[in-house]
């Protein structure tokens, strides 16, 4: 032992650079251990009823549809996530809510995540029409499927088809996850026409108020926008188009009635700080990275070759004075 000793002391400066040389090779095999900790768990749940095709928000100053606008701030709260935040993505339209994939952390699947929300389009609807107190009912019975707490951001103008009244309201007083649904609206205040494609995602007018049939609950109810003959009818005129607009009053009400939030969707720091401050939904076993742990240990071995000549030219120094 005393030889092993004697040994090291006369190479130490081998000795900690093939320490330094082992440590960067456990570094370079990613090392983890697992840890059960609190993360923030987000399901972005997008609207992608017809209304959402009305091009009235703005990225870089061009006018895009709030179906666009929706899928740049889900792709933004992506990129502004931190490693170990776990994101899903669903889409809302008629009645119901459809789950695309189980929550992901973001850093892992980061590209995954935003080709699903790249691929996001009125097309995968199975109806134009939308009834957002039925949407909260079906995202209520999506969240005991996830069976895993989350935080909902439900991004949407509130815009129904048909309008909500007395008749096809549904009371939503008694939803359960109030607490964990943020609605996000998306849209302008003023009234702008809504884009209508083919099945071919071409656009080919705006839709008219007599291109929309009116429901048994009174107001607009989007008719199939895929049968095509050869296109659907659009607006002949312009005075003859149908407006729409972001329906804040009703999107707070609702905020309201579930004990939920309300914030309106707006690409500045303080949309996505807002997010970031919510607290952590869920607890996940998740891996913790130790790499830098190894990296530190290598740098300091390597810092400590140096230090006898510091110490030799201190004493120096000393002797010199």
């Amino acid at each position: 032992m005393k030889r092993l000793f004697s040994l090291l002391k006369e190479h130490y400066e081998t000795t900690l650079l093939l320490g330094a040389a082992v440590f960067l090779l456990l570094a370079l095999v990613k090392p983890e251990i697992q840890l059960k900790q609190e993360v923030h768990n987000y399901l972005l749940l997008a609207d992608i009823s017809q209304s959402m095709n009305a091009e009235d928000m703005h990225i870089a100053d061009k006018p895009v549809t709030r179906l666009a606008y929706t899928q740049h701030l889900m792709r933004q709260v992506v990129k502004t996530s931190p490693c170990g935040t776990y994101v899903s993505v669903g889409v809302f339209a008629a009645e119901n809510v459809a789950l695309l994939f189980m929550p992901l952390e973001v850093c892992a699947n980061f590209d995954i995540i935003n080709d699903s929300i790249n691929h996001l389009e009125w097309r995968m609807a199975w109806s134009g029409n939308s009834r957002m107190t039925f949407g909260v009912k079906a995202a209520e019975a999506t969240f005991d499927y996830l069976n895993i707490p989350a935080q909902m951001l439900f991004f949407t103008d509130g815009d129904e088809a048909p309008k909500a009244n007395g008749i096809n309201k549904l009371d939503i007083s008694d939803v359960r996850i109030g607490k964990h649904v943020i609605f996000v609206g998306v849209g302008g205040k003023e009234p702008a026409p809504i884009k209508r494609f083919n099945a071919n995602n071409h656009f080919v007018g705006y839709w008219g108020t007599d291109a929309a049939a009116e429901s048994a609950g009174g107001g607009v109810n989007y008719s199939d926008a895929s049968k095509d003959d050869p296109d659907p009818p659009v607006a002949y005129a312009e005075f003859d188009r149908y407006l729409s607009s972001q329906d804040v009053e009703h999107l707070k009400e609702m905020a309201t009635e579930i004990k939920g939030q309300y914030i309106e969707g707006i690409d500045q720091p303080s949309f996505y700080a807002f997010v970031q401050s919510q607290t952590p939904a869920a607890k996940f076993v998740t891996s913790y990275s130790v790499k830098w742990i190894f990296l530190s240990l290598a740098a300091l071995m390597v810092i400590a070759t140096y230090l006898p000549d510091l110490w030799g030219y201190r004493l120096h120094l000393r002797r010199a004075t």
